[in-house]
């Protein structure tokens, strides 16, 4: 009886925070780590679904990231993001007061397809297609096509359980 109360709280515990699905992913992830172009980069996350890595993170009432703090290479951005039907819709993302709005298109299985966004006054699409999936639901591959170049994006998922 005891081992049946444990479980069904760590499951509840993980959700508590949706920072999991911010990053593409769902369930008791404790870790997702993505390859691109020779770069490797290594999100880690707490039982109750937070990102580690993040600095001043505000959620909403429902545990959903409504903005915090990041770095890379050197550098501290705020990143803001609005949510719809549980996916990131879009992020806004403010580099030296510069924001680089990024919109977030889904199929109707839910896959990301689409990344829209405006650099430095250019428009900039990623695509997104091809997703191979672990035993738990989340993406393990998928190719991304960026400005007529296709590559494939493979990650490692660890889970808690």
């Amino acid at each position: 009886m005891m081992v049946l109360m444990i479980v069904p709280f760590a499951l509840q515990a993980q959700t508590q925070y949706h920072d999991v699905e911010a990053n593409d992913a769902k369930g008791a992830v404790k870790s997702i780590t993505t390859s691109m172009m020779g770069q490797t980069q290594k999100v880690t996350f707490t039982q109750e679904g937070k990102q580690e890595n993040l600095k001043n993170a505000v959620y909403d009432e429902n545990g959903f990231l409504k903005s915090a703090e990041n770095e890379a290479q050197g550098m501290t951005f705020k990143v803001n993001y609005v949510w719809e039907n549980g996916k990131v819709k879009k992020q806004t993302t403010n580099i030296m007061d510069q924001e680089m709005p990024v919109n977030f298109t889904y199929n109707d299985k839910g896959e990301l397809v689409k990344q829209s966004m405006n650099m430095m006054g250019q428009d900039m699409t990623i695509e997104y297609s091809d997703y191979k999936y672990d035993d738990k639901g989340n993406w393990i591959s998928r190719k991304t096509s960026v400005m007529g170049q296709t590559m494939d994006t493979p990650r490692t998922i660890e889970y808690f359980e």
